[in-house]
């Protein structure tokens, strides 16, 4: 196995690390609240960034001064330095996680703690997140492109990995808007949903190598985000802001993770039937077959989430901030489509967050497609 590829596996490792670290810091900020920059998530996620810069800037400088070799002729070059195309993405997005540190710290100084997810240095963080996961995906396909037998497949693996766990990061970014499934009966769910998800799994169905990737890309996003949440709910907690609402006594975990590998494998099936003709009709049926796929599974799986029998470590469900003021609004449908004052309003109420939807599922399909065969061109 090659340098690049070897670095490749650590920097989807450091990924890893780094999307875990970013649930671990929701539930710290949601069960005990921000009490310090020297949080062990916190710690996890710059570690883990600083590995990324590390490993990725001594590929660059070994490509940049080594000797001549046909992998050196096929690096990017910037400022007269060569690197892998995902090794530079990784190098910028880890500059950006370790700027967002202090700025963090002195926002809090300046503006007060808080247990929200969206603010300026959240955002920086998040950009730097986004970048290094992006980065990774970079790096393992263009080795996967360039590779051949078992070590495509590895390599390809190695895609798939990184992929899910980009769709982990986009999803947990938008956790407050189609997280929890109060909200999978609302317009916003399906608005958000249909922008974010299918370009990701367009670009993987298009892109990846494995028999089904897709699906392999959506199941493994569901399998580490329950991973980590099943993980996360017994560590102990307690909460040290005020005010302090609901005294939890643990972590709080994330909500059970959007059902994406329907509509996933439904992406496969129709990129397997119709292959890369006629990219504009493809994108239809997979933007709506997404919006209709989703709706079918969310919209009873949020009924099962929201009733006794999923309130149990295995389903996640009934388990809220610290600071939450408990009610019965926790097993209601927030903003539903079902909401009395849209039924009253008429089917045009009804009809048009859905029409917007499924525009935006083929628009995010058809980007989707069209990054997918430029992925494909991705060797260096």
């Amino acid at each position: 196995m090659t340098a690049i590829a070897r670095t490749t596996g650590a920097v989807v490792l450091a990924a890893a690390l780094i999307a875990s670290g970013l649930i671990w810091d929701i539930a710290w900020h949601r069960s005990v609240g921000r009490d310090t920059f020297w949080t062990a998530p916190h710690l996890l996620e710059y570690l883990a960034a600083l590995l990324v810069a590390v490993s990725c800037g001594w590929l660059i400088l070994r490509h940049s001064f080594g000797s001549a070799t046909p992998e050196r002729e096929r690096m990017v070059r910037f400022w007269g330095f060569r690197g892998p195309l995902g090794a530079w993405v990784c190098v910028w997005g880890s500059l950006a996680m370790l700027v967002s540190a202090p700025f963090d710290n002195w926002w809090h100084n300046a503006y007060g703690l808080d247990v929200r997810i969206v603010s300026p240095p959240h955002l920086l963080l998040g950009v730097g997140m986004v970048a290094i996961v992006l980065g990774a995906m970079l790096m393992a396909l263009a080795e996967q492109n360039n590779a051949a037998g078992r070590e495509s497949r590895v390599l390809a693996s190695l895609f798939a990995i990184a992929a899910a766990l980009l769709v982990l990061t986009r999803a947990t970014m938008t956790m407050e808007y189609t997280g929890f499934p109060n909200l999978w009966r609302s317009r916003l769910f399906y608005l958000i949903s249909a922008a974010s998800f299918p370009v990701l799994l367009a670009a993987v169905a298009r892109a990846g190598r494995l028999r089904w990737p897709a699906t392999a890309t959506a199941a493994l996003f569901m399998l580490f985000s329950l991973l980590l949440s099943w993980v996360l709910q017994y560590v102990p907690a307690t909460p040290r802001l005020a005010p302090i609402n609901n005294p939890v006594t643990h972590l709080v975990a994330a909500p059970f993770p959007v059902l994406l590998v329907v509509p996933a494998l439904l992406f496969d099936l129709l990129h397997r039937a119709l292959g890369d003709r006629r990219d504009w009709w493809l994108a239809g049926l997979l933007g709506v077959g997404f919006v209709i796929v989703l709706l079918a599974v969310s919209w009873p799986a949020a009924a099962f989430l929201l009733s006794p029998a999923a309130r149990n470590p295995l389903f996640l469900a009934d388990q809220w901030d610290y600071s939450a003021r408990l009610g019965p609004w926790r097993y209601e449908y927030w903003d539903a489509i079902t909401d009395r004052r849209l039924l009253r309003a008429g089917s045009a109420s009804l009809l048009k967050p859905f029409l917007f939807a499924l525009l935006l599922g083929v628009l995010s399909s058809r980007v989707g497609l069209a990054l997918g065969s430029w992925m494909r061109k991705v060797r260096r």
